[in-house]
């Protein structure tokens, strides 16, 4: 770690909320920030001091306003551009990488096939993807990984059928190749983190991200916080029942959310009913144009979202749900039938919930990765 990195850790309670609350809320004046903590003024100056002078935060001159007496109060802001973070999100056959200020702007994306799953030959790519990175961005100051499974002490993939490990010590691996921090995280975990800090979920109390691709991925906010789940990315969906009498595909139960919603079970039900081997992109083109079987799975497909929804809204009680990951593609060619079937499960007179679909790439991903690392690593914050 940098030494300019060190010099903010560690924070103490008192400075980490207020660094906290001008990182995701700022550029803020004093006077609000002392509102929003409940502090007085003489121990936001206390607080404050030891964070402007190591940089982390700075006065906003050019956000002046006047006050009763006259004087100016500048704002406090972070400094976004102090340091980079690397955040990388591993996929089976894709290394998606990206850059990200202090407020987690993408300012760089890199990507790399992986030809292999050997823990040793993924770290070296990572390691060698770092150093490119660095190389244009100098001030890299920690590295975030988001794998699919189970990932324990922000260091050890658990477990990931995806990739076919157990109990590789990812963290370790790629802090030798890269003398970098690193934190290793379930990639929905990472993701729901980066969209309840800096996006749909910025301030709210309950929020829900339900994701649709590979598998099915699912993560609540209560309080403005994020709730651990034992069992993320390990089965989601796979026994959440939406139609008992729906089909049975190889990676779920009968009418599961995933056997119903989850691309290679839509792509499987096509092959198995047509003998045609489509893209998930095809058959939702072959369903736009009305071709009977895509139709019909996708049709299903659309009332079993909108069932899922329903569910989470009548058990949660959110105040927004973002659908995300990449069969989000499903919303423009079945939206209003997600829709109508969302309604039928709902009291009359139940409140709507707010359903953002959010057109995302993988980079979003590891956008969520360099989230977990900068919470971890300048903050001290998270606690999944």
């Amino acid at each position: 770690m940098s030494t300019r990195t060190a010099s903010w850790l560690p924070l103490s309670p008192g400075e980490r909320a207020v660094a906290l609350e001008v990182l995701i809320h700022g550029p803020l004046s004093r006077t609000e920030l002392a509102r929003r903590l409940n502090l007085s003024a003489g121990s936001l100056t206390r607080l404050t001091k030891p964070l402007l002078e190591s940089g982390l935060l700075v006065e906003d001159s050019a956000g002046a306003t006047g006050t009763r007496q006259g004087r100016p109060s500048q704002p406090l802001d972070v400094v976004s551009d102090s340091r980079y973070f690397a955040g990388f999100k591993i996929t089976a056959d894709m290394v998606y990488g990206v850059v990200t200020t202090l407020r987690s702007e993408i300012v760089t994306r890199y990507d790399r096939p992986l030809t292999t799953h050997a823990p040793g030959e993924v770290a070296d790519l990572l390691g060698a993807m770092t150093a490119e990175l660095a190389h244009t961005h100098p001030g890299l100051a920690g590295i975030g990984i988001g794998v699919g499974g189970l990932v324990q002490d922000r260091a050890v993939v658990g477990e990931s059928p995806f990739l076919s490990w157990r109990d590789v010590r990812l963290a370790e691996l790629v802090e030798e190749r890269t003398g970098l921090p690193v934190v290793v995280e379930n990639d929905v975990a990472a993701l729901v983190e980066a969209e309840t800090w800096f996006g749909a979920g910025r301030g709210l109390d309950r929020f829900v991200v339900l994701t649709i691709g590979a598998g099915i991925g699912y993560g609540l906010v209560l309080g403005g916080k994020r709730v651990p789940c034992a069992e993320e990315d390990r089965g989601f969906g796979r026994h959440w029942i939406v139609n008992p009498n729906g089909p049975l595909t190889p990676d779920g139960e009968r009418g599961s959310a995933v056997s119903l919603l989850s691309i290679p079970s839509i792509r499987y039900q096509i092959r198995a009913a047509t003998g045609r081997d489509l893209t998930y992109e095809e058959i939702l083109a072959g369903a736009a144009g009305e071709e009977p079987m895509p139709a019909r799975v996708i049709d299903e497909a659309a009332r079993a979202l909108g069932t899922l929804v329903a569910q989470i809204s009548n058990f949660a009680m959110p105040q927004k749900i973002l659908l995300a990951g990449e069969g989000v593609g499903l919303m423009d060619v079945a939206g209003e039938l997600v829709r109508e079937t969302i309604r039928a499960h709902r009291h009359p007179l139940a409140d709507p919930v707010p359903l953002e679909t959010k057109v995302s790439d993988f980079h979003d991903w590891a956008r969520g990765a360099a989230v977990l690392a900068i919470q971890v690593l300048v903050l001290g914050t998270y606690e999944g």
